[in-house]
């Protein structure tokens, strides 16, 4: 039977699904402890995409989800995740990192790099089976991809889950936070490198050149206006840097995440960043999970892409942990802390999914392997609090370690 609804009418029930379903799950099953609402939301979108409910009910999917309605969501998703990212490159202090930059330097960079290198080895292997790399993707690019995407820590989640757990005004909470600042400048820089068109390469360099110069005047000018003309400004800034990273091959996320960094966080009141990172999260980010959702693919087959997953978990985790312990050697922490900040920095969800989103817009991964890093992004961070909790029990004069 198939259902006829008018186009207002298929964008309001799916914005009634996108806002009622996950909340309605979360609430009544009391997920939070190990899979927070951003899981449930996305888990909610690849149940309600086409391989699920696409499947088993395609006059519904195709009712509610139709071609126009999907576009409007799209719009909505980008437009959201720009914002996030845009205040997770606005809360980035570079110069606490700075103040502690050997600490800071020795764990961020073994903290990135070893999982990167396990998630590349995990990448040069799938490059050689057919369906894992994208159309448009290089040997390098897709092998540097998949290495990338293990190494990353999810800023703006790993901010909500030292809320929960009250660990984010402890030092070890503010130590945590400088070093995934570190990685997220030296993550983004690795996406600007796999992003590269050597065809495109002048104008991206025109970007670059350009946005340093322009950011420079951008930041006379902040310092000049008051707070409320300062949003208003940082709003068209992000828009425009957008458009001009997307304008030269970079990618729209790349200009937002640029346009955050710049600006000093300092300008504005912490209280109006952390409420506007807040009902960007409420009201538009489900939108991208859902979005999101709607994008993963089974072609290969479930079990192959819950392999990889399950491959690239291993990597991400193994790596990171190794990585911080290695840290923790040299710089002489206590027994136990390397444990709890490795898993913490082990988060991914957002940060990867929008990582992986980017990827499988340039044609550098497929559908397939779009799942799988969307499936190890969710039980990374499945994991985390649980995990983190119980150490924290066993040695709570832990979170009160300054270095």
């Amino acid at each position: 039977m198939a259902f006829h609804l008018t186009q207002p009418e298929s964008f309001l029930i799916a914005m009634l699904i996108i806002f009622s379903v996950p909340y309605l799950l979360w609430r009544h099953l009391k997920t939070d402890y190990y899979a927070p609402m951003v899981v449930v939301q996305i888990v909610a979108g690849i149940v309600l995409g086409p391989d699920v409910l696409g499947a088993y009910c395609g006059n519904c999917y195709n009712a509610v989800f139709s071609a126009t309605t999907t576009q409007n969501l799209n719009g909505i998703a980008a437009w959201a995740v720009m914002i996030f990212v845009f205040v997770a490159g606005l809360e980035l202090d570079l110069s606490n990192v700075w103040r502690y930059r050997r600490e800071s330097g020795i764990t961020a960079g073994l903290a990135l790099g070893v999982p990167l290198s396990l998630g590349a080895i995990v990448g040069y292997l799938l490059s050689h089976h057919a369906g894992w790399a994208g159309p448009l993707a290089h040997g390098w690019q897709f092998t540097l991809a998949i290495g990338m995407s293990c190494s990353i820590t999810a800023l703006p989640i790993l901010i909500i889950f030292l809320e929960k757990m009250e660990l984010l005004r402890q030092p070890i909470g503010q130590r945590v936070l400088r070093y995934a600042s570190l990685d997220d400048i030296l993550i983004w820089s690795v996406l600007a490198v796999v992003l590269l068109d050597l065809q495109r390469l002048k104008t991206q360099l025109i970007f670059l050149v350009t946005f340093g110069l322009a950011a420079i005047g951008f930041r006379k000018l902040m310092a000049r206006l008051t707070e409320a003309d300062r949003w208003f400004a940082a709003i068209i800034w992000l828009a425009v840097a957008a458009f001009m990273a997307e304008w030269s091959g970079l990618h729209f996320m790349v200009g937002a995440f640029l346009a955050g960094v710049v600006i000093d966080l300092r300008w504005f009141e912490q209280k109006h960043v952390d409420l506007l990172r807040h009902y960007v999260l409420l009201l538009m980010m489900p939108v991208f999970f859902l979005s999101t959702g709607l994008k993963t693919h089974w072609s290969i087959g479930g079990a192959a892409v819950f392999a990889v997953a399950g491959l690239l978990l291993l990597a991400a985790v193994a790596g990171k942990l190794i990585g911080v312990h290695l840290a923790g050697r040299i710089l002489k922490w206590d027994e136990g802390e390397a444990a709890i900040i490795g898993w913490l920095l082990q988060s991914k969800s957002l940060i990867t999914i929008v990582f992986a989103d980017v990827l499988l817009d340039k044609g550098i991964i497929s559908g397939d392997a779009f799942t799988a890093l969307l499936i190890m992004s969710l039980l990374s961070t499945m994991l985390t609090v649980p995990v983190v909790s119980a150490r924290l029990a066993s040695r709570p004069g832990l979170a009160a370690k300054v270095s």
